[in-house]
């Protein structure tokens, strides 16, 4: 049997309560990892690290309640990190919104809320885990931006520009801890359409199978990501398995951007 890749890890995922956040999270501690479960819904939050402690074990996951815009919320997180389970390894910047709308449609308020949710807070999270992770051994930073960072729509003015925000935020975090010598690394996972609650919820009470197909035709494979497609990239990055990428960009995107 092949020996978890995360075991003796510690992992901090946000936007952990519900879809590919809570799947990360289990996934994580499927490979070995402990998990600290973070989510503006703590209940949430509790129900994914109650998963994992009844899967793998008590001490293997905590909750916390996280809002990934207020300072104060990452200084505690980091801190359960550190007192409870002694060190940090992994994170993965997951919490995010979308937001639909052109430049003219958008308001200002529904801009700021996109950048400060999709942007300043894995700078946050960035920033106040660095310090841990360089005492902890080796360190990976896994920063869910989009293909939306780097193939534009109409309609979407917010989204691109945050994602893109943080896609070259991980170039300079990466570039950061490189030229410090720090065993640190940082990339970006660039999906396209995920099935997942949140789609389901843009798709609404249209017709879902056709608005699905109509997604997946945009596709050259054929079809829509799944979760687990995002787990597994995730496992990937934090793993020892990439450990030459750093800097990087892992596009799950079945081929889209080639076009």
């Amino acid at each position: 049997m092949t020996a978890p890749r995360l075991e003796r890890r510690v992992a901090l995922v946000t936007g952990a309560a519900q879809g590919i956040g809570a799947a990360i999270a289990e996934g994580l501690a499927r490979e070995g990892a402990t998990v600290l479960a973070t989510d503006r819904d703590a209940a949430g939050a509790q129900a994914v690290a109650d998963r994992i402690v009844a899967a793998w074990g008590e001490g293997r996951a905590a909750a916390q309640a996280l809002d990934v815009t207020r300072e104060d919320d990452w200084k505690a997180a980091i801190s359960v990190c550190g007192e409870r389970f002694g060190g940090l390894n992994v994170l993965v910047n997951n919490a995010g919104i979308v937001a639909v709308g052109s430049v003219e449609d958008l308001d200002l308020e529904t801009w700021r809320r996109s950048m400060a949710i999709n942007a300043d807070g894995p700078f946050l999270g960035c920033k106040y885990a660095l310090p841990l992770m360089r005492e902890s051994g080796p360190g990976s930073i896994v920063n869910m931006s989009s293909i939306s960072a780097m193939i534009a729509s109409h309609n979407m003015a917010a989204y691109n520009a945050s994602k893109a925000a943080l896609w070259m935020l991980t170039k300079s975090v990466a570039l950061h801890c490189a030229r410090k010598g720090w065993p640190i690394r940082c990339n970006s996972i660039h999906p396209t359409f995920v099935h997942t609650a949140l789609l389901d919820g843009f798709v609404g009470d249209r017709d879902r199978d056709e608005i699905l197909g109509k997604l997946a035709r945009q596709v050259p494979i054929g079809r829509i990501g799944e979760v687990e497609d995002v787990v597994k990239a995730v496992i990937y990055l934090a793993s020892d398995d990439s450990s030459m990428m750093t800097a990087s960009e892992l596009k799950l995107d079945g081929g889209l951007s080639a076009m």
